[in-house]
C-alpha cells in the first residue's frame, strides 16, 4: 500500500472517530434534557400536590373550627358556657376555669374537692365550670378537647360532676395524650353508674360539643387568666391566695350563707 493511501485511510478513521464523539455528545445532551425536563415535571407536580395538601388542611382546620356550637343541657352563663354545679340560689359563687390535662387543676381538685361538695350539697355554693384546652396547646394533642367534650357529654347525662371526679382520677402524665382516644374516655364512663350509654358514646365519638369546648377556650383566652385552674369566689381570685385553705373557703362561704 502506497504511503499515499496510508494517509487517506488513516485521515478517514479520524475523521470517522471525530464525527462518532460529535453523536455520543448529543445524544449524551438529548439525555439530559430529556432527564432534566423529567425532574421539572416532577418537582412541579410535587409542588401541586404539596399545595392541594397544605389547601385540604386549611380546610379541614377551617371546617373543625366552624363547626356547630352545641352547648350540654343546663349550660349557664355567657355565651352558655358554663356548667353550673349547685342550687341556683346559693349565696356564694365559684367559678373555675380548668383543663382536665392540667396537673395543677387535678392538684386543687385533690386538695378542695370534698369541701366542694360539702358545700354545693348544703345549698350553700354554687360552681360554674368553664372548660379550658391550654395543654393542648401547650403539649401538642387533643387529649383536653376531646376530654372536655365528654365531660360536656355527661352533663346531657346528667352526671357531670361524678364523671369530672373520675377523670381527674384517672390523669394522665402532662406529656401523655390519653385523653385523645375516645375508647379510653368511654372506658371511664363505665366508672360512673349509669353513664356508658349507646347515647353517651354517640355524644363523645361524634365530638358533639366540640365547637363549644372550642368557644369556652376562646373566652378563657380572652379573659386575660394566668392559667389554670383559675379559681374564683365571687369574683375574687382565691387560687392566687395563698393563704387560702379548705378550711377558709368552707368558712368563708358558711359565714356568707348565715
Amino acid at each position: 500500500m502506497s504511503e499515499k493511501n496510508r494517509e487517506g485511510k488513516s485521515t478517514a478513521r479520524e475523521r470517522l472517530a471525530v464525527e462518532r464523539e460529535k453523536q455520543k455528545g448529543a445524544e449524551k445532551r438529548r439525555r439530559g434534557l430529556i432527564v432534566g425536563s423529567a425532574v421539572i415535571g416532577v418537582l412541579a407536580l410535587a409542588a401541586v400536590i404539596g399545595v392541594v395538601a397544605a389547601n385540604a388542611g386549611k380546610e379541614d382546620d377551617d371546617s373543625e373550627a366552624s363547626g356547630p356550637v352545641v352547648a350540654p343541657s343546663g349550660a349557664q352563663g355567657k355565651d352558655g358556657l358554663a356548667i353550673p354545679v349547685g342550687k341556683e340560689s346559693a349565696r356564694s359563687t365559684l367559678t373555675v376555669w380548668e383543663d382536665f390535662r392540667c396537673p395543677a387543676c387535678k392538684n386543687f381538685e385533690v386538695a378542695y374537692r370534698s369541701t366542694i361538695h360539702e358545700l354545693t350539697d348544703a345549698g350553700q355554693l354554687k360552681v360554674d365550670y368553664h372548660l379550658a384546652t391550654i395543654i393542648d396547646g401547650n403539649m401538642g394533642g387533643t387529649g383536653s378537647r376531646r376530654a372536655a367534650n365528654a365531660a360536656a357529654c355527661a352533663q346531657g347525662a346528667g352526671r357531670f360532676t361524678q364523671y369530672h371526679d373520675v377523670l381527674y382520677d384517672n390523669q394522665p402524665p402532662e406529656t401523655d395524650d390519653t385523653f385523645a382516644d375516645n375508647g379510653k374516655l368511654i372506658e371511664l364512663a363505665a366508672k360512673v353508674d349509669g353513664l356508658d350509654t349507646p347515647a353517651f358514646r354517640r355524644c363523645v365519638t361524634g365530638g358533639t360539643h366540640d365547637g363549644w369546648v372550642d368557644k369556652s377556650n376562646e373566652a378563657f383566652q380572652k379573659g386575660g387568666f394566668s392559667g389554670t385552674p383559675t379559681v374564683l369566689l365571687d369574683g375574687k381570685n382565691i387560687y392566687q391566695d395563698r393563704t387560702m385553705t379548705p378550711a377558709k373557703l368552707k368558712k368563708t362561704v358558711q359565714d356568707a350563707a348565715g
